[in-house]
Order: structure tokens, then C-alpha cells, then sequence
């Protein structure tokens, strides 16, 4: 007989108070590289921002930002390794999910970048995941998000907005 799921609820950072309910509950058996004791995970985010966060329920302190790889890259097309796919318990394509984590720069988010070469795959209907290491050699684990001419704006601008607060009288 299965256990019946109650919802927990975590204090995060980012989220404040948040509760989980059983359809959110993401399950990594062997956790997340780096993160290999966090075995439980929810996407949180704003519905109408593009950046998700993969967040721990192991810890409130652990948020992960996560896109569709097709944000970054329009034809992204990860070679999946079988072995690790098993884990997810599906032969069906159509039962996964993939997500990419991003690396922000608290101090230059324009300067983000997207992990093409290991992305977060999903299970959807099971609620199983894991990250693996896709067999495309011309992904990059850290391919720029923004166009170069969108970070050189995003960076101006930051620095005239330090600038002006730096100015007498601003």
C-alpha cells in the first residue's frame, strides 16, 4: 500500500515559505551533480518568466534557475545516453521533459550562461529525473545565454545606473 503523500513545506530564500504538493514533487534518485543528497526537488517561478527554479527541499538555501534548452538554442536536440534514461521508466519520448541549469553572475547577470551539455531530464508523468551528460560533443556547459550586443547593452547600463548613484546629488 502507498503511503499517503502530505504536502511538505520548506523555508527557502528565494521563495520564502513554500509548500509542495505531491503533482509538484520532482524525484532525482541519484540526486543532482554536486547535489547528490537532495533527492527531492520543485519547480517554482513566475508563470510568466521563461527562468524556472529547480528548487531543493532538502534545503531552503538550494535553487537551481532552469529554462527549455529551445530559449537558449532553437534547434537544441540533446543524444540522450539509454543507460541513464532507464532510470526514468519510460520507453516513451513523449513522457519527458528536458530543462537546462543556468550559471547567473550575481554581479553580471548578463553574462549568464546555459549547461547545453547536461541537461535536466524529466519524466513527467512518474515525476523521476536526472541530469546527464548529453553525447553531443558541440555542447558547451557554458554557452551564453544573451547575444553579445544584449550583454554589452546590459552592461553599460549597469554601469551608467552605478554611475549616477555614485553621483553627488543623484
Amino acid at each position: 500500500p502507498e503511503v499517503p503523500f502530505v504536502p511538505e513545506k520548506i523555508e527557502t530564500t528565494r521563495f520564502g515559505r513554500f509548500t509542495v504538493n505531491d503533482e509538484d514533487l520532482i524525484h532525482f534518485p541519484k540526486g543532482i551533480p554536486g547535489f547528490e543528497t537532495h533527492k527531492k526537488w520543485a519547480l517554482a517561478g513566475e508563470d510568466d518568466s521563461p527562468i524556472k527554479w529547480l528548487q531543493s527541499l532538502s534545503d531552503g538555501d538550494v535553487a537551481l534557475p532552469v529554462v527549455v534548452p529551445q530559449t537558449v538554442k532553437s534547434n537544441y536536440n540533446a543524444r540522450l545516453p539509454e543507460g541513464e534514461i532507464a532510470l526514468l521508466e519510460t520507453a516513451d519520448v513523449a513522457d519527458l521533459a528536458l530543462l537546462i541549469v543556468l550559471s547567473i553572475p550575481p554581479a553580471a547577470p548578463w553574462d549568464m550562461t546555459a549547461n547545453l551539455r547536461a541537461p535536466v531530464v524529466i519524466n513527467h508523468k512518474k515525476r523521476i529525473a536526472c541530469q546527464v551528460i548529453a553525447q553531443n560533443e558541440e555542447y558547451d556547459v557554458r554557452t551564453p545565454v544573451l547575444s553579445d550586443t544584449m550583454r554589452e547593452s546590459m552592461r553599460l547600463k549597469a554601469a551608467s545606473e552605478t554611475t549616477a548613484d555614485a553621483a553627488p546629488g543623484a
